[in-house]
């Protein structure tokens, strides 16, 4: 997989990160030691860490992920050798492909066809913003209660899965980094961001969710693609769901 070069070895010898314009909390690299996937804080994250560890995206790539649930981190089956590289996929390509395969037999959509990718409605706020906000929320309930903040080296924050090898979605996508070529879409089109993750549940903000009915059902097929398990009604009731809402959880069964 294509990376940027990774700064996180250097916080071996340097874990506050003092060299990179960085004051980290006690934390810990995790993966090999001239590679590292991810730094891991030690301790539960406050509501104002994000907008504390934000800075480490233009200081030295990294990108700031709240980590958390019920299982511990040794236990994801972290496999940074299976993603591919998410430039190569192209988004509509792979959520199409998704529902030719599950819409008829999950929806009943018989014979129906691939409406396309949403439009993006105007963005009025900003992603970066949206996204402490919603981190902050997320550390209130489950699933990211008490979650830890993390510092991975990517490309752009849809790129975090692919980057630490994920696989939650393994039931659904053997290659995560098809998943993280739709988050790039939706990170153009939606200014979304990947706030959080579990070992099956990937939390997003949203700066710009749909503002009229007939792209947010668009939009709903899109989730269903991405992740059929999140719809619990039908496209309809989950398209009105999505009307100005300011995150997206999925979750793979």
């Amino acid at each position: 997989m294509a990376m940027l070069p990774n700064a996180l070895p250097h916080l071996t010898d340097d874990p506050t990160g003092k060299a990179l314009g960085l004051d980290l909390p006690p934390g810990r690299l995790i993966g090999p030691a001239d590679e590292p996937l991810l730094w891991y804080a030690d301790g539960p994250a406050t509501p104002q860490d994000w907008l504390r560890l934000a800075q480490a995206r233009r200081a030295a790539g990294l990108h700031p992920v709240l980590l958390g649930g019920a299982r511990e981190l040794a236990d994801w089956g972290l496999d940074a050798d299976r993603p591919s590289y998410p430039g190569d996929h192209d988004a509509e390509d792979v959520l199409a492909e998704f529902w030719e395969a599950y819409a008829e037999d999950e929806l009943g959509y018989e014979g129906g066809e691939w409406p396309g990718l949403a439009l993006a409605p105007a963005l009025h706020e900003d992603p970066d913003r949206r996204a402490a906000e919603t981190a902050g929320a997320a550390l209130n309930e489950a699933p990211l209660k008490g979650a830890r903040m993390a510092l991975v080296p990517a490309r752009r924050s849809a790129d975090i899965p692919a980057v630490i090898g994920w696989t939650g979605p393994l039931n659904h996508e053997n290659d995560v980094a098809r998943l993280c070529a739709v988050l790039r879409s939706w990170e153009d089109r939606f200014g979304v961001r990947v706030v959080g993750l579990t070992r099956d549940e990937l939390t997003l903000s949203v700066a710009a969710p749909p503002t009229n009915d007939e792209e947010a059902l668009i939009l709903a097929a899109e989730h269903f693609a991405f992740c059929p398990d999140t719809i619990e009604t039908d496209l309809h009731e989950h398209a009105k769901s999505l009307m100005g809402r300011p995150s997206w959880t999925f979750w793979w069964d």
